[in-house]
């Protein structure tokens, strides 16, 4: 597609943006980021199904509390009468949400069943959806790079990830290579020696402890499951500088996000995903505010290679599971909803007595944002999606 065609096809999604449907039709070329979650996150511990007794039951320590009346803030937050959003995401995501740039779509995925971080993510990025994938290092962004014909791209990672690679050449920009090593203690005593009776002591200090954290921060990612990732609260000091990139000059990105892999003690209304949400959750929101006026134009897709499992483990966190929750957001969104087919939150409805099943295919999401943001149809969409269909999220 040509940037040409680009107009005639905002012009012709406009008679598509009928009421309910959740995507507006923007009003110049749009941007569109995917921020993937390495690691397969818990879905239940951002998007709560509090009006499920077998949510409660299933998990007896990671449980989020309901919406309380006169919400105290302590408990789940109502969006409607199935599902909360968590406590961590109340000052980030609600806000977002209740102005209609948020919804969520759960029982989302792929139809990868392995629950490798591996293969799953490769399923993911690559686009294939079946074994046309096998022997084909390319992935479902660079095809989509190549139908827009001159639009620019970027992938915010320390390499080229597997979506970006094979097709027209993309940039890669690593968020923090400048961030990775610990001051050496000796050095570090004598940088606070040095500044001893200096009004910015203090400053020192605190610079010196903040590298220490983000070294450990780094250090302590599971390879397999993260692949080198930018840690969560690495994204959230950058996602402005993301948001003002995107803004300036580019309309396609990817930015991966790892420290998802909660074997062991993740925590419910607080803890360590809780704070992994709240970072994740801050982090967007300063992307959308770092966008300005390009944030009506702009979509955000949040996913992951998995979700975990429905019920907790004997330490008190989840293993790898199969559907998940994805976050669609933008400023031109029509969504402060819970969209997408889904079923009942019991356990005769769980995926082997384990898993929430995919029912909202990530290829049929990807199409149905694609084909509504840049008209893409027949064999372009097919090119970059093959044997997609185009998921309408408008059935509710």
């Amino acid at each position: 597609m040509h940037r040409r065609d680009l107009l005639r096809g905002f012009a012709a999604s406009l008679a598509l943006a009928c009421g309910g449907r959740l995507y507006a039709a923007p009003s110049s070329p749009a941007r569109f980021l995917l921020v993937f979650l390495r690691g397969g996150y818990d879905a239940n511990a951002a998007l709560v199904p509090y009006a499920s007794d077998f949510y409660r039951s299933a998990r007896p320590n990671l449980a989020i509390a309901p919406p309380r009346r006169g919400d105290d803030g302590a408990g789940a937050l109502r969006l409607d009468a199935e599902w909360a959003l968590a406590p961590a995401l109340r000052a980030s995501i609600a806000p977002l949400y209740d102005a209609g740039q948020v919804a969520f779509v759960p029982f989302a995925g792929t139809h990868d069943l392995s629950r490798s971080h591996f293969e799953t993510q490769a399923h993911f990025e690559a686009g294939y959806g079946d074994a046309r994938a096998k022997g084909r290092r390319t992935g479902f962004l660079a095809r989509l790079a190549a139908e827009l014909d001159g639009i620019d791209a970027m992938a915010f990672t320390d390499a080229l990830p597997l979506a970006f690679e094979g097709g027209p050449r993309i940039p890669n920009l690593s968020l923090r290579g400048r961030l990775r090593a610990a001051v050496a203690p000796a050095q570090a005593e004598r940088l606070v020696a040095l500044y001893e009776d200096d009004p910015l002591a203090a400053d020192v200090r605190r610079g010196l402890e903040l590298r220490d954290e983000l070294a450990s921060e780094f250090a302590g990612q599971d390879p397999s499951a993260s692949r080198g990732a930018l840690g969560v609260r690495g994204f959230e000091r950058e996602a402005a500088r993301i948001g003002t990139l995107m803004r300036d000059r580019y309309r396609l990105g990817f930015v991966d996000v790892g420290g998802w892999d909660t074997h062991v003690n993740q925590g419910g209304a607080t803890g360590l995903l809780a704070d992994n949400l709240a970072s994740l959750g801050a982090g967007l929101a300063a992307l959308a505010t770092s966008l300005g006026d390009a944030w009506d134009d702009t979509v955000v897709v949040v996913a992951s290679e998995f979700g975990r499992t429905f019920r907790e483990n004997g330490n008190r966190g989840t293993d790898h599971g199969h559907g998940t929750t994805y976050w669609i957001l933008g400023g031109g969104l029509r969504g402060g909803r819970v969209a997408g087919e889904q079923i009942a939150v019991e356990r005769a409805n769980l995926l082997e007595d384990r898993d929430y099943k995919v029912l909202n295919d990530a290829r049929d999401l990807h199409a149905g944002l694609f084909a509504r943001l840049w008209s893409l149809r027949g064999d372009a969409l097919d090119r970059v999606l093959p044997g997609a269909r185009t998921l309408d999220l408008s059935l509710v």
